[in-house]
């Protein structure tokens, strides 16, 4: 790729264990801050109306959550903006209670339950929430999901010259599709990404394929958090982010490849 996209990062949303947004999670990764690996805690945002709030399901609240963080850190109103949602499934608690609905006498799925299920969930939740009327992109690409959210988002922005926002997000699953899909929390990210720079932004990126190895955390426990949820392999680089550490970032993406991330201040 001879002209890898770019763009400049506005802001950042973060939600996670032990990390209750982006500048909790800065402080830990820096090392000013022990990690300690509490269960994420989810709320749905007030901006929704009430009954959507009732219904709002895990990986709804979590994308919500991260991608208000960073239009509230940016000032910015989330309206007007196209956004990216990337996630490796739906929502696995959901999905367990379909399932269960399904293996009883009583085999009739709720409403809510069904709309609930579609991969394009938390895109819905966050056009009643905001307002947004802008395009909204919504993939899924298994373990690779981050890597293909950042890859669609940095394109946009190149092409459209507009920002766009990531967001970036996985829930956990129950027993027994625990077993099968393992999955242990909650995690989220959002990267709000700008064509120039801003007054306010913390680095440009660009990303192109790479075969080389992905790059690994030093802390034993943050490096198994960045395996078992595909948000978070965003942790190396966000690690950068926050070390303002300029140089190359390899992160997981495919089988055949990964990404490589060059990140400059």
């Amino acid at each position: 790729m001879t002209n890898p996209p770019a763009a400049w990062i506005r802001s950042i949303g973060l939600i996670g264990p032990g990390m209750s947004d982006w500048p909790a999670c800065a402080a830990i990764l820096q090392g000013h801050a022990a990690w300690n690996p509490e269960k994420t805690v989810l709320n749905a945002p007030d901006r929704l109306p009430p009954a959507e709030r009732r219904r709002a399901v895990r990986v709804v609240k979590l994308a919500l959550g991260v991608g208000l963080q960073a239009t509230t850190a940016a000032g910015v109103d989330p309206s007007g903006l196209a956004t990216v949602f990337s996630a490796s499934g739906g929502d696995g608690g959901n999905c367990h209670q379909i399932c269960e609905t399904l293996a009883s006498d009583d085999r009739q799925i709720s409403p809510t339950r069904f709309h609930n299920s579609v991969h394009n969930a938390a895109a819905g939740y966050w056009g009643i929430a905001t307002g947004a009327t802008a395009a909204s992109a919504v993939l899924c690409a298994y373990d690779g999901s981050f890597g293909a959210g950042l890859l669609e988002t940095l394109a946009q922005v190149q092409v459209e010259r507009e920002p766009c926002l990531l967001l970036a997000y996985d829930a956990d699953y129950p027993e027994p599709l625990r077993s099968t899909r393992p999955i242990p929390d909650a995690f989220g990210v959002a990267l709000l990404l700008t064509p120039e720079r801003e007054a306010d932004s913390c680095g440009r990126l660009a990303a192109s394929l790479t075969d080389a190895p992905a790059d690994t955390l030093a802390d034993s426990g943050l490096e198994s958090l960045r395996c078992a949820i595909p948000a978070a392999r965003s942790l190396p680089l966000l690690a950068a982010i926050a070390g303002r550490r300029t140089g190359r970032i390899v992160l997981d993406y495919l089988d055949h490849a990964r990404l490589a991330v060059d990140y400059a201040t």
